[in-house]
């Protein structure tokens, strides 16, 4: 079981949490169409040795709105305000979150310990993005089953996704959106995530080709990926081993980029960034 709570950001917007477990601080920041609910599994492995904090962030659930200036200064204030109020100093992050992980490590002595989990840390053009326009037209005609699916095969995140065609996928899924009921508790539903992925993807664009930046990171670093991910996110843990000027890395045999996730491999996870956070 979980406790809530919340803190007000830099520019008055409230980020909602959930609190699991006592000892050392540690905030875990979820990527791209997630919210807490999908850590569940992730922060009770940890609970026993850590207080972990699981924020909704802004655009989400628990949180408040993305807001009109939305990008990476705005989510660096929000973990600060989370670190503040928490008295954190270890920080994960997955895909988008470790990117602000990341980002939030260059100015922020607080942090003394991140992990990151394939952040889609853009050199020369290596994530993606030609599935956007398409994607964009998806949302604005409603149609967000679709949108999910462009989403995934673009990315080349999931290995199903990859194969499968679209036609054999977007039915049932728009069936099961049709017809899902309301999310339990503090859950947000899966098509209201969807759309947040426009303003993770401009986090993509603003970080891209910023490698060198990172190498005035004072903090202990832990890079993480999964075996069975595409290769764009191991090229991104690859430039950052070169700058970080202390870290480490470990590839996670048979994840992918969903491994930190209730649906993935939490537990391996979980082992690693215990070692390491400990």
């Amino acid at each position: 079981m979980y406790r809530k709570g919340s803190v007000v950001s830099a520019d008055g917007t409230t980020i909602g949490f959930r609190r699991f477990g006592s000892g050392p601080g540690v905030v875990l920041l979820h990527g791209s169409m997630l919210a807490a609910q999908d850590f569940m599994k992730l922060a009770e492995a940890l609970a026993d040795d850590f207080t972990v904090t699981v924020p909704d962030r802004r655009g989400r659930g628990l949180s408040g709105p993305t807001g009109a200036d939305y990008g990476i200064e705005r989510e660096v204030e929000d973990l600060q305000a989370l670190l503040k109020e928490t008295d954190a100093s270890r920080v994960f992050g997955l895909s988008s979150g470790a990117l602000i992980g990341l980002r939030t490590a260059r100015v922020t002595p607080a942090i003394e310990k991140l992990a990151l989990y394939e952040p889609p840390l853009s050199i020369n053009n290596s994530v993606p993005v030609e599935w956007l326009p398409r994607y964009r037209r998806e949302l604005a005609d409603g149609k967000i089953a679709a949108a999910l699916v462009t989403v995934l095969k673009g990315l080349e995140a999931d290995r199903v996704f990859r194969t499968v065609p679209r036609f054999i996928l977007v039915p049932p899924m728009n069936l099961g959106f049709r017809f899902q009921r309301e999310a339990k508790g503090d859950d947000v539903p899966i098509p209201d995530l969807v759309p947040t992925m426009s303003g993770d993807m401009r986090l993509v664009a603003q970080l891209a080709d910023t490698t060198d930046d990172y190498a005035t990171i004072d903090a202990d670093v832990l890079l993480l990926g999964g075996s069975r991910s595409p290769a764009y996110f191991g090229r991104s843990l690859e430039a950052l081993t070169g700058v970080l000027p202390r870290s480490g890395r470990i590839t996670i045999p048979k994840l992918d980029h969903s491994g930190p996730t209730d649906d993935g491999g939490p537990a391996e996870v979980a082992q690693a960034l215990r070692g390491f956070f400990a």
